[in-house]
């Protein structure tokens, strides 16, 4: 055995909640399977492959396959346009593609545009020109895969301000060792082992679901993984496998909280010892309500999938410093102005970290170079400042600011006032062209169901909680606001749609 290594082969590495439950051996074996497929195919340690797959266990099949082989491993949204979709595959340099047969009509569009592909399989059914994977593993026979390398997952940016971007780490330069990047961070940092059952209930293409869903497989634990986020399964699994650490975005919380009280009664979550959220900004009323459910257990993080900056904060820090994302983990943070002059404490500039890992943006050496200053420090581009014992507290990201009339406008400032109206379900505030002022603060909202709000009422109603001039001068209502399955906001289709062309006249307050 290598992956979850000393480990009992019959115990569980993973349970689908609409599926079968699948042991270490199995997991095991089928990694091999695959690994032997690659290597059959001529590919070698730092080649790339693609997986547009679903929730299900062909993900970490393959995942395993390409991390014993030496390989980069690009996890595809499979929530892209096709043409979105292929730019991933053929930049990120990808020799072979694996499928899942629910995306079979998707997968086959995007191989017709990458022609570099040497190997295409279909994990279950058929897909023209697709190798169906019993038969391309049969043909790749049951020699023993030698000289295994640790290999890397090369993930894409959620693509918020244009295409998405690879961000790439160098190989490790080790024999496989059955643990993935993220499993020592799992362990020092939360407690992981092998009487972890993690679950996860975001899509596995994104970073952390699988990136660490595998590491607690590394270290011989359970991973619990949801085909799609549900608020009432997502307890009752929790009772069911005994989970003992979760990870959520604060819609998933939002969705947990509305629940009947009598719903969210009936189930046991005692077993849970660490709940973690992160991806997204979470409203003060609503992390203190989340404490208040499932008790001083909560932890917050954030960082980047540049896996730069880490920053961490549980339940008795934050109480201390609500609205904080915590102190650096790894390295330290400074907060600078526009010409890179670090600001005083307490004051609002750019984050950048020092001490932190190197990364790179594939194919885009323009983009690297904008990540990083002379001093070496690395940057997200997101705003805040950090407090005298050294909390950050995030702002916005640079490019979300609104400058209306020489002042900056944080649009998430905003919208956590907003998102406590109990009519509001969701919320995107951005800034709009004004003649006068440059640029003006316009709400988007998204009502509960059954429930009514006037433009001129959610005004006044937010003059009472924020100054005046950061309060909305124009509100649209939508039925839906675009936001990835993480929960987080693509407000540059919000922007695009309401700068360029609203489908409706807006309603305006002077």
């Amino acid at each position: 055995m290598r992956i979850g290594q000393d480990i009992e082969p019959t115990k569980t590495a993973l349970i689908l909640a609409a599926g079968p439950h699948i042991d270490y051996r199995t997991l095991e074996q089928r990694s091999l399977a695959f690994a032997r497929l690659l290597r059959t195919h001529g590919l070698v340690e730092g080649d790339h492959i693609a997986l547009l797959l679903d929730n299900g266990s062909a993900m970490f099949e393959v995942g395993w396959a390409a991390q014993r082989t030496g390989l980069y491993y690009t996890p595809v949204n499979y929530h892209l346009s096709v043409d979105e979709a292929a730019y991933i595959v053929a930049d990120c340099g990808a020799k072979a593609l694996f499928a899942a047969g629910s995306l079979r009509d998707l997968a086959v569009e995007v191989a017709d545009r990458v022609p570099g592909l040497t190997l295409k399989v279909v994990t279950e059914g058929t897909a023209p020109g697709f190798r169906t994977a019993e038969e391309a593993l049969r043909a790749a026979g049951d020699e023993s895969v030698s000289d295994q390398r640790d290999g890397m997952f090369m993930f894409y940016s959620s693509g918020t301000s244009g295409y998405p971007k690879g961000i790439l780490r160098d190989l490790p330069e080790k024999p496989f060792s059955g643990l993935p990047p993220m499993a020592a961070t799992l362990g020092a940092l939360f407690g992981m082992d092998a009487d972890t059952v993690y679950l996860s209930p975001g899509p596995l293409y994104h970073a952390a679901p699988l990136g660490w869903s595998m590491g607690v497989q590394g270290l011989g634990g359970t991973a619990v993984v949801m085909e799609r986020f549900d608020a009432e399964q997502t307890l009752a699994l929790i009772e069911e496998h005994r989970v003992t650490h979760a990870q959520f975005v604060p819609t998933m919380f939002r969705r947990m909280l509305t629940l009947p009280d009598d719903v969210r009664a009936k189930y046991d979550l005692s077993s849970l010892r660490v709940v973690v959220h992160a991806a997204a900004p979470c409203p003060i009323e609503l992390k203190r309500a989340v404490i208040d459910w499932f008790g001083p257990i909560v932890h917050e993080f954030y960082a980047g999938s540049e896996g730069t900056g880490f920053f961490l904060i549980d339940t008795p820090a934050w109480l201390a410093h609500p609205g904080s994302v915590g102190r650096p983990a790894i390295g330290s943070v400074h907060v600078c102005d526009d010409d890179g002059n670090e600001l005083p404490l307490g004051e609002t500039g750019t984050i950048w970290f020092e001490g932190t890992p190197g990364f790179e943006y594939h194919n885009d050496p323009e983009k690297t170079a904008g990540a990083f200053d002379a001093r070496g420090w690395s940057t997200l581009g997101d705003l805040g400042r950090v407090d005298d014992e050294g909390y950050l507290y995030l702002t916005d990201r640079r490019s979300d600011l609104i400058l209306s009339g020489g002042v900056n406008i944080y649009p998430q400032e905003i919208e956590n006032a907003l998102s406590l109206h109990p009519a509001i379900a969701d919320v995107a505030v951005i800034g709009v062209p004004d003649a006068d002022f440059g640029e003006q603060v316009m709400a988007v909202v998204q009502l509960v169901p059954d429930t009514s709000l006037t433009a001129d009422e959610l005004i006044v109603w937010t003059r009472e909680r924020i100054a005046h001039f950061k309060c909305p001068k124009v509100v649209e209502f939508t039925d839906e606001l675009p936001r990835l399955p993480t929960g987080k906001l693509l407000r540059r289709h919000v922007r695009d749609r309401y700068t360029a062309s609203p489908a409706a006249p807006p309603h305006r307050s002077e």
